[in-house]
């Protein structure tokens, strides 16, 4: 399989996947400024959506979006426990997550990476987040996941996700849920190797 990411975008999340699976996996970094790969060639031909993430799997077949990537890894090896069984309830309410921090997080911080809007307009979309935020943060007064039988794939997004943040100048502090659950992610294993990889790649 081939993984093309972008360092800081939302690609980290099947990133930490892929390790947290121990799946092989190639790594391929994409510039999203010029929509190319290191080699020069037009990362366009390949995924005419333009954006990260991408998965090319074993037979060149191709998967985008970031929750249907971690759902059909997780489901490769469904005894790591990384998405409930398919058909069950949890697997809805995970999906329900993944739908979540897509919609209300991960679009919500888009303008802010905009230097063209103007402060209003990010202003207003930093409420909006502080909103999430504040829902996210009583979930996790009562559970150490999004989930209550543990780390899943949507663990993985949403730690993503929390990480623009700072950069965009939005502070965790008032959210003390939040920062203890972004330490508690940051401490595993695969993610500190995602991490790392995608620094040094």
């Amino acid at each position: 399989m081939k993984l093309y990411f972008s360092p800081g975008a939302c690609s980290l999340s099947p990133h930490i996947v892929l390790r947290e699976l121990g799946l092989p996996f190639d790594l391929v970094k994409v510039n999203l400024g010029t929509k190319q790969l290191s080699d020069g060639s037009d990362f366009c031909a390949i995924n005419p959506k333009g954006y990260v993430p991408l998965l090319i799997l074993d037979d060149g077949t191709k998967l985008t979006e970031g929750p249907a990537i971690v759902q059909y890894l997780a489901d490769l090896k469904p005894e790591s426990d990384l998405a409930p069984a398919n058909g069950t309830l949890p697997r809805y309410q995970l999906q329900s997550w993944l739908n979540f921090i897509s919609t209300e997080l991960h679009k919500q911080f888009s303008p802010l990476f905009n230097p063209t809007f103007p402060d209003t307009v990010k202003d207003f979309q930093k409420k909006r987040l502080a909103l999430r935020f504040d829902q996210l943060n009583d979930t996790l007064k009562t559970q150490e996941y999004l989930m209550p039988s543990g780390f899943t794939v949507a663990d993985a997004y949403l730690f993503t996700v929390l990480g623009w943040a700072h950069p965009m100048g939005i502070s965790l502090e008032g959210w003390p849920e939040l920062q203890a659950y972004r330490t508690r992610i940051q401490s595993r294993p695969a993610v500190q190797a995602a991490q790392q990889a995608e620094k040094s790649h």
